[in-house]
């Protein structure tokens, strides 16, 4: 998939009071959504390598646990330095190991008292912070990529279990709650990001609860399909539809 060059470090384009009305909103869908699961659930394949239902909880456990805490985001991101490796692979691998022992309900239950804290610390991360370049790099497509803390803590810590809901659904047949008020408002950002990165004309319609329809300039392509759909194929989830425009990497 192609990725475009950047030399600013890409920045929320979300005011930070919708973002962290969302991200507040997606914690707990995934506690309710966890609650939801059957036993036999919780070790159902994902889409995502190697990584069961299971995996999948645990690795977005230790996303809110860095969130929630800077002591622990300091620990795991210098355990995942320490790895060697490619940085973002080492640290979510560290988070589903460090849960292995872990039963469903500890999961379960680690990330209904501890989301609010994450939501609340990424709510009074002041602009200062936001605006800083994050160290290291991160990884997209095939490059790496500079992003601001704000991008960190706005976007991507909100698209990430966005998308693993998405997983888990797929792999349980859970019930898949969208909103246009919520989600539609994620893949809204996501569409404004696809269209900044690849910078050509388009019309776009999709389809869902949290669809909508989308358009620059004159004499682009055409493109309708699922809203959800929209976003597997841009973050690598279905890599045999990323033609043309949707050959274009966002980060999840």
């Amino acid at each position: 998939m192609t990725t475009s060059t950047r030399e600013a470090p890409r920045a929320a384009a979300l005011p930070h009071g919708t973002a962290m009305r969302m991200a507040a909103t997606e914690y707990r869908r995934w506690v309710d959504l966890l609650r939801s699961l059957r036993a036999e659930d919780w070790t159902r394949p994902t889409e995502c390598p190697g990584w069961d239902v299971r995996a999948v909880a645990s690795h977005v456990l230790g996303m809110v646990d860095i969130a929630a805490s800077y002591r622990e985001q300091r620990r795991q991101i210098k355990l995942a330095r320490g790895r060697g490796g490619v940085f973002i692979d080492e640290l979510t691998a560290l988070q589903v190991e460090e849960r292995a022992g872990m039963a469903p309900g500890q999961i379960v239950e680690g990330l209904a008292a501890r989301a609010p804290k994450a939501a609340r610390r990424r709510r009074l991360t002041p602009g200062f912070v936001r605006g800083r370049r994050l160290d290291p790099p991160q990884r997209v497509g095939d490059r790496d990529e500079p992003w601001t803390i704000g991008y960190l803590f706005d976007v991507i810590l909100t698209r990430d279990p966005w998308m693993h809901r998405v997983d888990v659904v797929r792999a349980t047949g859970a019930e898949h709650v969208l909103t246009a008020d919520h989600d539609g408002v994620l893949v809204a950002d996501v569409v404004a990001e696809w269209a900044d990165r690849h910078g050509q004309p388009y019309t776009l319609r999709l389809t869902g609860p949290a669809g909508g329809t989308f358009e620059s300039g004159h004499g682009g392509p055409a493109i309708e399909m699922d809203a959800i759909e929209f976003c597997r194929v841009l973050c690598g989830r279905d890599t045999a539809r990323a033609e043309g425009l949707l050959d274009t990497f966002v980060p999840f």
